[in-house]
């Protein structure tokens, strides 16, 4: 298995690279150099892995589904429908025309999915009941709805503000799924606060309100291409709950490429489908320089690669000034 940095050569003799085993290809933007994803076997398949592909999902899944594909995990971040400016895509489609869409994505993911597989879709509070009923229809069965509570909440004068969006987790068969509960435990305040022998040496399962704050501005992991960028250590949280090494990890709107690239990350194939050439391209063009850097783990990242600052080791004191022994808590599972 080759490291990153060393160079290769693809079937068709364009030169590149290598990393987890993988051929990326050398190729040039007007913005900078990309790395383009393609399969080791150098196989052009309709939709080949390690890959985002420009298309409609729909479209591109529907063609897949004939064709025998087969995906493990699903994260799905569609378009809100309360007209956030894109690229190319108008977020502003009439109540109905957007349900019935969001029936038939729903259902082109659900088409594709293993037996064992797990679907996570995010969605604010506008079209939350009508993504429960859509998954329903596609015979999904719902583990948790999570909330995912984020920092830097939106300003309001006339409502509470709101600072929060909801994540679905289903599985396509309630009794056969993949769940790493190891992979995804954190320190308990039994543990780091309280010193009490009866705590998990192993830590807790989080819970299902998740705190991460969202990806502002001035985050060094903002790409600044693309205005709805999930953190990528959510997108961590679940890749590891849901998949496995070597699993094969979908994204029907692509966007960003978060999930992508946290699957690359983390040793899983990836398949991002994406409506928009331009945000395809960029996509691209990220998941290569990440990979770049060489960590296998998105914990390993630092401040001065990608991320915002890392969370500070909280103290052992029961008695803290300045936090209660539940927001040291908290803190510990951000």
């Amino acid at each position: 298995m080759g490291g990153v940095g060393e160079r290769s050569t693809g079937h068709d003799g364009i030169p590149g690279f290598v990393f987890r085993g993988r051929h990326f290809d050398f190729a040039f933007s007007p913005f900078f150099l990309i790395m383009v994803g393609r399969r080791g076997d150098g196989s052009s398949d309709m939709l080949k892995l390690d890959e985002i592909h420009c298309g409609d999902c729909i479209e591109l899944l529907t063609q897949a589904k004939a064709e025998g594909l087969k995906v493990d995990l699903v994260f799905a971040d569609p378009p809100f429908n309360i007209g956030y400016e894109y690229d190319t895509y108008r977020d502003n489609k009439d109540y109905d025309d957007y349900v019935a869409w969001t029936d038939r994505w729903i259902a082109a993911c659900r088409g594709v999915l293993a037996d064992h597989g797990s679907f996570y879709i995010a969605i604010g509070d506008e079209f939350a009941a009508e993504i429960r009923i859509a998954a329903r229809k596609a015979d999904l069965h719902l583990r948790n709805w999570i909330i995912w509570h984020y920092t830097f909440g939106q300003s309001t004068k006339q409502k509470f503000a709101r600072a929060h969006t909801h994540i679905f987790y289903f599985v396509a068969d309630p009794k056969n799924f993949i769940f790493n509960d190891l992979s995804v435990r954190v320190p308990s305040a039994r543990q780091l606060i309280y010193a009490d022998a009866r705590a998990n040496p192993k830590g807790k399962m989080p819970d299902d309100v998740w705190r991460y704050s969202r990806v502002c501005g001035t985050f060094k992991e903002r790409v600044g291409w693309h205005n709805c960028q999930m953190p990528l250590k959510l997108l961590g949280r679940i890749v590891k709950a849901s998949s496995d090494p070597g699993n094969l990890v979908l994204d029907p709107f692509s966007g960003s490429g978060t999930t992508a690239t946290a699957a690359a990350i983390l040793g899983r194939r990836y398949l991002g489908l994406e409506l928009s050439e331009n945000y395809a391209r960029m996509a691209r063009a990220r998941i290569a320089e990440t990979l770049a850097l060489g960590h296998t783990d998105i914990n390993d990242f630092e401040e001065g690669d990608i991320f915002e600052k890392t969370i500070p080791q909280p103290t052992r004191q029961r008695n803290h000034r300045t936090k209660t022994a539940e927001q040291m808590a908290l803190d510990l599972e951000e």
